[in-house]
């Protein structure tokens, strides 16, 4: 009997520190017609965490090339908020989106794209969208029995096979994939047709691409005019993936479903902070941001429908940002926290969910948003428009109040400086859980902005009574101010388009 339990416990031990075994690959052992913008994927038989060294390495199989390595040593990015400086500077010049897109092939990641100085703290690096001073980024993502590997963008060509090795100390208790052998995959003979006006993004690798960055990526900056559009549909599925794009013109991208395709990643201004030397790009024409987990920047005539945008992080983090002009968005969430949706230039707004922490849009505007629903635990916007154009204009939207502080807006000073000309205006609007005043604190250098309602209503259409609002915030007369209120109602007036 003592043998035998002895023999019982020794087995249980072995069984226990058994190493998890690969139960699945993506793309698996062999695949062939892989998408070169492919993630690498494992699935283990029991949950994993990462190591914090060794590397994930990938060959040119013909050539025995090294082609890309992920070194585990070297932290994904910065867990506490940079120092501030006060001698930072917004670009004392336009900030100028060149013609030439930089790659991680053909630019070394992190070299400045504007006048900010070169950064040389040691982070994991990735050029994305072409934007050559580069983001942090998390090489391997794990959750729970999958780990998801992020190569460096654009280093995968057409008609190459490649096979990858895996360090033992990558994935703590996994043994690792070794030789030439163990993880092998051929991509495609060649990318979609250059005439090919609709792109397929599938995350199971079905579609023209597997991720919406490689999809666009593939698509020409610079487009001159709708007949050259593009259309970028995503079939349901989980894409986490930090989006990056610029000078990107006529381009629709359009979901399957709203709630089936999910577009997130761990992104905010401390993990992809802006320069030391610069300041953010609250400034028309200054350095542009990293921070947001879905970001179209000097972009134009783009139309996004069906889709979930979302960043999986705290702080001031937007699950989108966009930069550009003439914009429309249909059936959108977006997802954030402090600044949860940043737009700067003009955008029409259309039926979307907008979710947040508080200053929940920010911006520079113009923005007409149509029929949407906006819910946020503080602030629902802090405007930054200038008299060059108007600001936020709610027709007929719904806002949701998640706690006791979800002023509709603020405007503090900010670091000396404020926005006389912000300008929002509520028409039709059904207001839930909004406090008394309407508006929160609103600074000296504030006081000529312009706040308008009309006809604000609580959810079952009853008056809500504005006794007590904010002296700044005006009420219309339907009769006095008809005209007013008719061309506010008007995105044509708002946006100039």
């Amino acid at each position: 009997m003592r043998k035998l339990i002895m023999i019982i416990g020794l087995f249980m031990a072995l069984y226990a520190e058994a190493a998890p075994e690969v139960t699945k690959m993506i793309p698996a052992n062999g695949a062939v017609d892989v998408n070169p913008d492919t993630h690498l994927s494992l699935t283990l038989s029991e949950a994993v965490t990462i190591g914090d060294k060794g590397y994930i390495s990938i060959y040119d199989k013909q050539t025995g090339k090294l082609v890309d390595r992920l070194d585990l040593s070297i932290p994904a990015g910065p867990t506490k908020g940079q120092p501030a400086n006060p001698l930072a500077q917004y670009t004392p010049v336009p900030y100028e989106y060149k013609p030439e897109r930089a790659t991680n092939r053909n630019t070394k990641p992190g070299t400045p794209s504007g006048v900010n100085a070169w950064d040389t703290s040691r982070y994991q690096l990735d050029i994305i969208g072409g934007f050559s001073d580069a983001f942090h980024f998390y090489p391997v993502i794990v959750h729970g029995q999958q780990a998801t590997i992020y190569l460096h963008h654009n280093m995968l060509e057409y008609g190459h096979e490649y096979y990858v090795t895996i360090d033992k100390s990558v994935l703590n208790g996994f043994d690792g994939i070794k030789g030439k052998k163990g993880w092998t995959f051929r991509t495609k003979t060649s990318p979609p047709s250059p005439e090919q006006r609709r792109l397929v993004v599938a995350a199971d690798g079905s579609g023209d691409f597997s991720t919406v960055q490689g999809a666009m990526d593939f698509i020409p900056d610079f487009l001159t005019s709708e007949s050259d559009r593009y259309t970028v549909f995503i079939k349901n599925g989980d894409y986490e993936e930090l989006v990056y794009f610029r000078n990107k013109r006529f381009i629709t991208i359009e979901g399957e479903s709203r709630e089936g395709v999910l577009v997130h990643y761990p992104n905010n201004e401390v993990f992809n902070p802006h320069p030391v030397d610069i300041k953010t790009n609250e400034v028309k024409g200054t350095f542009p941001s990293r921070r947001a987990a879905f970001a179209a920047d000097n972009s134009t005539d783009l139309i996004f429908r069906n889709i979930t945008l979302k960043t999986d992080c705290k702080g001031q983090a937007e699950g989108l940002l966009v930069n550009g002009e003439r914009n429309f968005f249909e059936n959108v969430h977006i997802i954030g926290d402090g600044d949860a949706l940043q737009a700067n230039g003009s955008c029409y707004w259309l039926n979307c969910f907008i979710d947040g922490g508080g200053d929940t849009i920010l911006g520079r505007g113009p923005s007409f948003f149509n029929h949407c629903t906006i819910t946020s635990y503080g602030a629902f916007m802090w405007i930054r428009n200038s008299a060059d154009n108007h600001g936020n204009v709610f027709f007929c939207c719904r806002f949701k109040g998640l706690s006791d502080f979800a002023e509709m807006g603020r405007l503090p000073n900010n670091k000396g400086k404020n926005y006389p000309h912000a300008e929002c205006v509520l028409i039709n609007c059904e207001l839930e859980r909004i406090p008394a005043t309407g508006w929160g604190k609103i600074d000296e250098g504030a006081t000529t902005a312009t706040l308008l309602e009309f006809n604000s209503h609580d959810p079952e259409g009853r008056p809500i009574n504005v006794s007590q609002r904010h002296p700044l915030l005006r009420q219309l007369d339907p009769i006095r101010d008809a005209k007013l209120i008719g061309c506010y109602s008007d995105s044509h007036w708002v946006l100039g388009w």
